[in-house]
């Protein structure tokens, strides 16, 4: 598991509708990561969590969780 961190612009259909977002959650991979980033954004704009056509085209960043 590790936490992903996203930090940058965010598409509707190829179009810019937010010049800088930022995330964080919590994943096993960086593709579930990507869709628990999107359906935040989502769910804080008051979009319907299953339209389309958001996409995070910014680097998702990755960091370890270390387990004391």
């Amino acid at each position: 598991m590790g936490v992903y961190t996203y930090d940058g612009p965010v598409t509707l259909f190829g179009r810019c509708i937010s010049n800088r977002w930022t995330g964080e959650t919590t994943a096993a991979t960086l593709g579930r990561a990507k869709s628990n980033l999107i359906c935040q954004y989502k769910m804080q704009h008051n979009m319907t969590v299953g339209s389309g056509g958001i996409d995070l085209p910014g680097k998702i960043r990755k960091e370890e969780l270390e387990y004391v």
